[in-house]
């Protein structure tokens, strides 16, 4: 990865590649350069335009989404591309390679991807190794981290909430808010968690067992689910009020939601419409927008971070307007590069300068 001036003329070769190859190619360059002169080439100086996230204080509004780095190898290398918050995971309690290869899959001329990848990484102890090496969180006013947990594809769905508590506990000393994913496409019966009756338990679970951890460790930790974009109306109503239910009762932090994760529809494609998996990218936007819609509808107390297919600072500032606190990109930064962060970032604080220089 190198700044916007170079990317253009890199972005070819790289779409060369296999896309899971680049993918590869892509973490390795950045966990090897990160904490080196290298790091100039691609970092891009951090937008300030602070705001209150489920009471966290984010340098600014615009994060990347978990699913880049899985492990959690280069979390000091995505920060210096100026994000306010970075995502990392999904992680499971175990390593586990994830679906057959191939399983990503680009739709250039519609600057989208599709991804199979099955919740792919190196376990729970792996991950926690790196998010301890990293240096630009825990500071007053550093880059927020996230961190995603999911369950193991060989977890019998009905012992799911096992593996849920075991991320729970893993993560918490170290997160500034932690993401609990329920609706990646690409684990067999994840996302029948957010029915009714089994998100409510599943959440009575965390929610017992953060009590405890806040206690234990004397903070409070905010807790994300993140939803699909495939649910209907009356599906996002039960999650909201299975949610705010729980929000009500907390008194060990808040609860927020992340909508949107992957589609399984195919809206606004031509290519690769065989080809199973969740769909990401520019496509997705106006499906991501509508549900935010109902989900901010729904969930009128809750503190939303809105996803899904943003390019564009106008997309960044609907969501806003509409009601979302923050707004994560990640497949943007594919097809754009690493100034994408600062762009959006400098067209929603009026900075258009900086923004159209590429800084």
């Amino acid at each position: 990865m190198l700044n916007d001036l170079i990317y253009p003329f890199l972005r070819p070769a790289l779409f060369c590649l296999d896309p899971e190859a680049a993918h590869d190619a892509m973490i390795n360059t950045l966990a090897k350069t990160q904490h080196t002169p290298l790091q100039k080439l691609y970092a891009q100086p951090r937008v300030d335009d602070p705001i209150t996230v489920a009471g966290l204080r984010f340098p600014n509004r615009v994060g990347l989404a978990a699913g880049l780095d899985k492990n959690a190898r280069c979390i000091d290398g995505l920060a210096a591309l100026g994000f306010g918050f970075i995502e990392v995971g999904t992680v499971t309690p175990l390593a586990q390679p994830g679906n057959p290869q191939p399983r990503i899959f680009r739709l250039p001329e519609r600057e989208a991807l599709i991804n199979r990848l099955g919740f792919n990484n190196d376990g729970l102890q792996a991950f926690l190794n790196h998010v301890r090496q990293a240096r630009s969180v825990g500071q007053a006013d550093g880059v927020r981290l996230g961190l995603n947990i999911g369950k193991n594809a060989v977890t019998p769905i009905e012992r799911a909430v096992d593996d849920y508590l075991i991320g729970l506990s893993g993560v918490y000393p170290h997160a500034d808010y932690i993401t609990v994913n329920i609706s990646s496409p690409n684990t067999q019966n994840l996302r029948s968690l957010q029915a009714d009756e089994a998100l409510d338990a599943l959440l009575g679970a965390l929610s017992e067992r953060r009590h405890e951890l806040a206690r234990q460790q004397q903070r409070q930790v905010p807790l994300f689910v993140k939803i699909a974009p495939d649910l209907d109306e009356g599906q996002i109503d039960l999650v909201a009020a299975t949610m705010a239910r729980r929000a009500q009762d907390s008194q060990d932090g808040a609860w927020g939601l992340i909508a949107t994760n992957t589609t399984l529809s195919r809206p606004g494609t031509t290519g690769r419409l065989g080809e199973q998996g969740g769909l990401s990218g520019a496509p997705l936007y106006p499906l991501a927008r509508e549900k935010i819609r109902i989900v901010l509808g729904a969930a009128k107390q809750m503190t939303v971070i809105g996803v899904g297919g943003i390019f564009e600072a106008e997309q960044t500032r609907e969501l806003l307007q509409m009601g979302c606190a923050a707004v994560q990109v990640y497949t943007g930064l594919i097809y754009e590069g690493p100034g994408l962060p600062g762009r959006l970032n400098s067209r929603l604080t009026g900075n258009d300068a900086a923004a159209s220089s590429g800084l």
